[in-house]
């Protein structure tokens, strides 16, 4: 097909994005940075001297996610846990704030917020502390889950899950999700954690990255091929993990080697990278998952959705921090074809 024709279609998917309502589940964080200058090294350790100016707060984890959706719809609802601590007001009032719907959050005293800070000095990151304490849900938090998913599902139009290893879902939970998804006939995006070992048969496409995919499979690392189709640990890692999750579709983050799509019953595609610019590869894979499920929500074939992910992801890496790209940047892309 032309490739204006490809990029006409792709703008029509991008626009009706606005009209989706989709629902976020998953580990819940607080993304802190603080930014500074350096000037000298410490005294007391070979280590730099951060004079910090400033500092921000961002969703971080499944909450970014529902922060990249809230760019492209104003019907975002996020579901995880949170702590009743300073942190987690901090977190439910940033999605409050960006109009994102935090009904399906639970808060709990014996929680504590999950928080990454990262400092940033010269537009590097100096170092980054993480302050968790993972833990799975009670079985009562479990129930309280599965009611607000009663709820929430049948009224979205696609589901997010976003698993960052953190204990919040697991597998009675996934398989619950799993089952109402394809009860309502919803559209189901998956982004797994290799270490939780969950499965998520029926999904509607699951999205490890290249590193994720092997360990899922359990597999050896091995190192890229160019080209990607002709990749064949890539291809064996994927077929594996098709066999293991049963999705409709696989899609697996190359980085600087773009996506790899398998659909069943259609040969691997790949779509090269579209970024130009990397500085911080933080939160893209954020991005392309909420690209992904708004693009299958609203109808896309799984190729026409895997390239709006590419080129949005492409964007995003563009950026410092955990940035989310606007309609208007993703719509500038495409133009540019």
């Amino acid at each position: 097909m032309p490739i204006d024709s490809a990029a006409t279609r792709l703008r029509a998917i991008a626009a009706d994005f606005a009209k989706r309502r989709i629902l976020v589940i998953g580990d819940l964080m607080l993304d802190e940075f603080i930014w500074g200058k350096v000037s000298r090294i410490s005294p007391e350790a070979p280590v730099p001297v951060v004079n910090v100016v400033g500092e921000s707060y961002y969703p971080g984890g499944a909450a970014n996610v529902a922060r990249n959706v809230r760019e492209f719809t104003g019907c975002t609802a996020v579901m995880g846990l949170a702590g009743d601590d300073p942190y987690g007001r901090r977190l439910l009032g940033l999605l409050g704030d960006a109009g994102i719907d935090t009904s399906g959050v639970q808060q709990d005293p014996a929680v504590s917020t999950i928080v990454k800070t990262r400092i940033i000095a010269r537009n590097q990151q100096v170092v980054r502390v993480d302050r968790e304490r993972p833990a799975p849900l009670s079985a009562a938090q479990t129930a309280c889950v599965m009611q607000a998913l009663d709820r929430a599902i049948p009224a979205a139009d696609g589901i997010i899950v976003a698993d960052y290893g953190k204990g919040f879902l697991s597998q009675p939970l996934a398989d619950y999700i799993c089952n109402a998804a394809r009860q309502h006939g919803k559209v189901l995006a998956v982004d797994p954690h290799p270490y939780t070992s969950l499965t998520w048969r029926g999904a509607t496409v699951i999205k490890p990255n290249r590193t994720e995919a092997f360990l899922a499979a359990k597999l050896p690392p091995a190192d890229p091929v160019t080209p990607v189709l002709q990749d064949g640990p890539l291809l064996e890692a994927a077929r594996r993990l098709i066999e293991l999750w049963g999705p409709a579709n696989l899609l697996v983050t190359l980085g600087e080697h773009g996506m790899l799509l398998l659909e069943q019953g259609r040969p691997p595609y790949h779509t090269p990278t579209r970024a130009k610019d990397v500085f911080d590869v933080s939160g893209a894979g954020d991005t392309a998952i909420s690209v992904l499920t708004l693009a299958l929500a609203s109808g896309a074939a799984p190729a026409d959705a895997a390239e709006l992910a590419n080129r949005a992801s492409g964007i995003a890496v563009g950026k410092l921090g955990t940035a989310t790209v606007t309609p208007a940047e993703l719509q500038a892309s495409l133009d540019a074809v």
